[in-house]
């Protein structure tokens, strides 16, 4: 009588849906290798833009992500952009191989296992010395223009993808411990100095608004000056929307809710805040963090549907 009850709820009801969406054909762990395998072939694809083999990508590109930062970050970024800037051309035909046959690894089921091994250790080397930690260690981030960082979420979701008994299971359960990390560390860093007026939102927002697609930049502005004349609704909305989503991932009852919301802010913030990743510009080294976030909702929610179809069995 209990467990039908449970079921009317609308939560109860998307966990049923979530359960029979998922019975047939769940996203496991090699469904998560390939979508990694195929970003990781997108990104190999971009490092080979012509902009990549000028010293620029050393010197702007790599360079620019040690600003502001402490000297344990500021001095290696420094170091790896200076090198890269001495041999350009050779360096980042280096760079986009590498970035290739990892994604060609992954997509063959007999390397996968040691390609992942692999991702890891180059996506973690990427985000020290490439990204500069996405920021996070000068207090100045945001999810809403990368943080934290499209290097380490392609690392951590490298990790869950890692197969264990069968590839056919599910992705590892604590990615959801990790998805309520990733939105309650956001909602931290949204009310740090620097981060918490609507101003600074704002300018996170239109940031790199300029070259965009026109709609693009208008999109942007509109949120940007509602925000500014907005600050304290902008700052606590969003911090408070951050802390519900992390939160809600850790009780079993809202984690199907955390997910779906997280996975629609996701969406949004990579049309405005990351500007689709501004794939246009011709200087993207990846689509940014927010499709890796998108990814992660879609693996966790598949733990959700094997949690409601265990569920389901034994109470039939």
């Amino acid at each position: 009588m209990t467990q039908a009850v449970l079921t009317q709820t609308p939560t109860g009801e998307l966990r049923q849906l979530i359960g029979r969406l998922t019975a047939r054909r769940p996203f496991t762990r090699r469904h998560l290798q390939i979508v990694l395998g195929l970003l990781w072939l997108l990104d190999g694809a971009l490092q080979a833009q012509p902009f990549m083999f000028t010293r620029a990508f050393g010197t702007q590109l790599i360079a620019g992500t040690g600003a502001g930062q402490p000297t344990v970050v500021r001095w290696p970024v420094h170091f790896s952009s200076t090198v890269i800037a001495g041999h350009p051309f050779a360096w980042n035909l280096l760079f986009a191989a590498i970035q290739v046959l990892i994604g060609v690894g992954l997509l063959l089921r007999r390397t996968a296992r040691t390609t992942l091994i692999v991702s890891v250790v180059w996506a973690l080397g990427v985000w020290y010395l490439g990204e500069g930690l996405s920021g996070l260690a000068s207090g100045h981030a945001s999810i809403i223009n990368g943080a934290p960082g499209s290097a380490l979420l392609y690392a951590v979701l490298a990790v869950a993808a890692f197969p264990g008994g069968r590839l056919r299971e599910t992705p590892a359960r604590w990615l959801m411990w990790a998805w309520a990390a990733l939105w309650v560390g956001a909602a931290v860093y949204q009310v740090l100095p620097g981060q918490n007026t609507g101003s600074d939102t704002a300018g996170v927002v239109t940031g790199g608004a300029a070259g965009g697609p026109h709609w693009l930049v208008q999109l942007d502005t509109s949120i940007g000056t509602w925000m500014t004349h907005n600050g304290v609704l902008t700052v606590i909305g969003l911090a408070v929307v951050y802390v519900l989503i992390g939160l809600g991932a850790l009780v079993r009852a809202t984690r199907t809710w955390s997910l779906a919301v997280g996975l629609v802010l996701a969406i949004a913030i990579w049309i405005t805040g990351q500007d689709l990743g501004q794939l246009y510009s011709g200087q993207a080294t990846d689509p940014n963090s927010a499709p890796l976030i998108v990814l992660m909702a879609v693996a966790a929610w598949a733990t959700v549907g094997q949690a409601v179809r265990r569920t389901g069995a034994r109470t039939s």
